[in-house]
This record gives structure tokens, C-alpha cells and sequence, in this order.
């Protein structure tokens, strides 16, 4: 039975239809692509991380520009993840207390800490439109004990960072964000809805399923999933941080989740990878392919990268169907900045169409 579902959730920066993708831009900025780039890729929202933006530019420069809205000139939503993950992928680095999280920073060696409290005061500072409660993220396989313990922090982090967050709506330059809570317990069941239930209780704008893209099986975090439809919400977002390919977005909207984020589509870009649509049944896996344009099949193509849609005479769609995929190839075969820019144009945009494809399906009951 498919639980999707199409909705909306509304923002100090717009409504978003879901479900919906949400381009990453890390340090304020999607690789290679302007936000008058994505603009006119029509995406509605961007991501942005809370640990890098508060590493550099740093709370100083965001405050003088009163947010980083107006920071790189975007007019579109921002959600901004907690930055629990980054400190995650810093094992070695990084020390877990009750407090926070005490880490070396990545760009300089400087000795930092991270607190829920400061957490919540640096996506203030950032004026984002859906904040991310900081969390503990556990690298997978892991042992009960161990996702047990994790949980039980990330529970009180959840319930510090509610309280911080309350705290400084008045006077934030977007008081009216929202704030999700993150639900972990690695793919252990029972953990996951412990987890779920415990921040359904303290209460948050959305829901946020963390800790999974890490490497686990795509059948168990669809399973992760299932587990955990009846326990979140049904008038919240649920959104999966962190995936996927094409075939498991359609896979998990399947099961009722509404957001999606993911490096795949412009990190593959910029090493050649292109995805397109083979056929609309989203249904079928092989709905979509991605091609490796520096492969030497490519060489003389003249096929444009993306076909001229009727009555499309400007914008992305226009821009890239100026140009082949053999002259695609021969700008990555000689290291033109160019190739990154077209290819990750061509990623984001799929993901977008893909989601626009998915709500369609859903309102016309064929997903």
C-alpha cells in the first residue's frame, strides 16, 4: 500500500509543494551554479549547513548582512541541518559530552564546541526558514548500545534545542522559522520508534529521519521507514536527510516522507555523470539512467544534453540544449569549468522534474 501523499509546507519564504528536493548548498552556495542559477531552475529551496557557514563566513560577516539570505542574494527558502553530521564524519576529531560536542576544527585545528544552545543561535544568525535541532549521528553497523545511547542524547539535545529555539524568536531576523527534530536509533526498530515517540512528544514543526544513508541496505531503511509511519504525525513533513537515487526518492514518497536532500546529483556532475529520464512510469526502477559523458561513446555525439522542450526559448532548459554531449565531453577532456556548470545544471534540474513528476503521479493515483 503506498502511503504518498502531496501537501504543503509554508515558509517565511515561500510554500513548497511536496514532495520536494532541496539543492545542496553547503557553504551558501550549490557548486558551480549562482542563485540566479537556481532561480531559474525553479527549485523553491536550498539546504545550507549550520558547521561550515558558522566556521566561514562566520556569525560576524552573516549578522552585518542580516542573514544569509541576503548574504548570496537568494529570495527562496533555506533549511540549514544541524551540522551533527559534519561533526559525525570528524571521528577522531571530536569528543561527545552532555553538553555538546567538543571537535577540532577541519579548516584550522581551532578547539570548538557545539551545544544545542549554540546550535539553534547560529541557524538564527543564518536566518534560516527550517532549522535542525543538533543531534548525535552513529556510524553503521553499530551496537544497540551504542544507537541506544546516542538516542538518548540526541533526545535531550532535541528538548535543549526546542528551548533555545523558543527563546530566540524575538528579535531573530526570521521569526516565523520552523524546527525539526531528528529521529535516530540506527535500523534497529525498536530504537527508531522509541526515538519518534519521544520527539513526537516534545513536539516539533517536522520530522526528520537522520542516521541512515550511511551505507546501510536500501531494504532497511525502507523497513525503518514503514516502522516509523505510524508514530509520526500526519499533518507534519517528515523528510529523509541525506538520500538518494531517483528510484528510492520514488521508493520512500512510497512511504509518506515529503523532503529530500542529497550530494548525488551535482556531486556526480562534476565527475561526468549525467542522469535522464528513459520513460515516465516511476513505478519501474529503470525509469532514469545516468550516462558518463567522458566515456569515448560520447566523443562525436551530437545529441544536445537536454532535448529543446516545446515553446522553452530561455532559462536552463533553453541554455542547455544549445549544446551536445560531444561538446559536453570535450570540455570535461580538457578540464573547462564550463563542463561542471552544464552537467550539474542538467543533475538539479532532473531531481526537480523528478519531484514535479511525483506529484503529478500522486494526483493522478498512479504512485
Amino acid at each position: 500500500m503506498s502511503h504518498a501523499r502531496t501537501g504543503v509546507v509554508q515558509t517565511p519564504h515561500g510554500d513548497l509543494a511536496t514532495p520536494f528536493f532541496m539543492p545542496i548548498a553547503t557553504r551558501g552556495v550549490v557548486k558551480t551554479l549562482s542563485s540566479f542559477d537556481i532561480e531559474r531552475l525553479g527549485s523553491p529551496i536550498l539546504l545550507s549547513n549550520t558547521y561550515h557557514l558558522w566556521l566561514r563566513p562566520g556569525l560576524e560577516v552573516l549578522n552585518t548582512f542580516g542573514g544569509l539570505h541576503r548574504f548570496m542574494d537568494w529570495s527562496g527558502a533555506i533549511l540549514t541541518d544541524s551540522g551533527g553530521f559534519q561533526v559525525f564524519s570528524l571521528e577522531g576529531l571530536r569528543k561527545l559530552t552532555e553538553d555538546g560536542v567538543e571537535f577540532q576544527s577541519h579548516i584550522d585545528g581551532a578547539h570548538l564546541t557545539l551545544t544545542p544552545e549554540l546550535c539553534m543561535e547560529i541557524q538564527r544568525t543564518i536566518g534560516s526558514d527550517i532549522c535542525m535541532v543538533l543531534d548525535v549521528c552513529t556510524k553503521l553497523p553499530a551496537r544497540d548500545a551504542e544507537l541506544e545511547e546516542a538516542l538518548e542524547l540526541t533526545t535531550r539535545w532535541a528538548q535543549r534545542s526546542k528551548e533555545a529555539f523558543e527563546k530566540t524568536r524575538e528579535g531573530s531576523v526570521n521569526p516565523g522559522a520552523k524546527l525539526f527534530g531528528i529521529v535516530q536509533g540506527g535500523t534497529t526498530i525498536a530504537l527508531r520508534k522509541r526515538s519518534a515517540q519521544e520527539l513526537v512528544d516534545i513536539g516539533f514543526d517536522g520530522y526528520a529521519i537522520g542516521g541512515l544513508s550511511v551505507g546501510e541496505p536500501f531494504e532497511e531503511a525502507c523497513a525503518v521507514l514503514d516502522a516509523l509511519h505510524d508514530i509520526l504525525p500526519k499533518d507534519k513533513p517528515r523528510y529523509f536527510m541525506g538520500g538518494a537515487q531517483p528510484h528510492e526518492i520514488v521508493a520512500y514518497v512510497q512511504r509518506g516522507i515529503d523532503m529530500f536532500d542529497c550530494v548525488l546529483p551535482t556531486r556526480n556532475a562534476r565527475h561526468g555523470q549525467l542522469y535522464r529520464f528513459v520513460h515516465n512510469d516511476l513505478t519501474k526502477p529503470d525509469f532514469y539512467e545516468q550516462i558518463q559523458i567522458t566515456n569515448e561513446k560520447w566523443k562525436c555525439s551530437d545529441e544536445k544534453i537536454l532535448p529543446l522542450s516545446k515553446g522553452e526559448l530561455e532559462g536552463v532548459g533553453a541554455e542547455l540544449s544549445r549544446y551536445s554531449l560531444g561538446y559536453l565531453r570535450h570540455l570535461f577532456t580538457v578540464n573547462e569549468t564550463l563542463a561542471q556548470r552544464l552537467a550539474t545544471m542538467n543533475n538539479v534540474r532532473f531531481y526537480l522534474e523528478l519531484m514535479e513528476k511525483i506529484r503529478q503521479a500522486i494526483t493522478a493515483g498512479r504512485l
